[in-house]
């Protein structure tokens, strides 16, 4: 139900996303440590600010009110999705090639869990890396999810 939740909840709010110049990056509808959290992660060239954060959480409040579509009591937040955000849509493998990435799979995949590596792009549904050991070739069926992996 959460994956189905997460979707409609994602639809309902990229249009005002479009509207406001931001790019929704992404969504999780969470429970930590008793208390159920809506978060929504947005992004804009250049980055985005408080600013930014703000517009969004109260554009979209009053259609999260009006609609209802979580069945219990939750907080809203907005933030940036950070230097480590996520990649998760194909544009996000082409915009971000080049870059430093962290893979983390469910399982082993050729003996590994995670591989960090420069980003490549995406070959017929594989995440390809320049990796310390060669080009690697991820099965994008068995990731359970890439971030950027910023230098310091």
């Amino acid at each position: 139900m959460n994956e189905r939740l997460v979707a409609e909840l994602s639809d309902m709010v990229r249009g005002v996303a479009d509207q406001l110049g931001l790019e929704l990056v992404d969504v999780e509808l969470v429970k930590e440590g008793g208390v159920h959290y809506l978060r929504f992660f947005i992004d804009k060239a250049g980055g985005v600010g408080l600013d930014d954060c703000e517009a969004f959480h109260r554009a979209i409040e009053p259609l999260l009110d009006e609609r209802d579509p979580i069945p219990h009591a939750y907080n809203l937040e907005v933030s940036s999705p950070g230097l480590d955000r996520p990649l998760k849509h194909d544009s996000d493998f082409e915009r971000f090639a080049g870059e430093p990435v962290l893979i983390r799979c469910y399982e082993p995949w050729n003996g590994r869990r995670q591989w960090r590596g420069r980003l490549i792009g995406l070959r017929e549904g594989d995440i390809v890396i320049a990796a310390a050991d060669g080009e690697q070739r991820v099965p994008r069926a068995k990731i359970a999810r890439v971030r950027l992996d910023p230098e310091f």
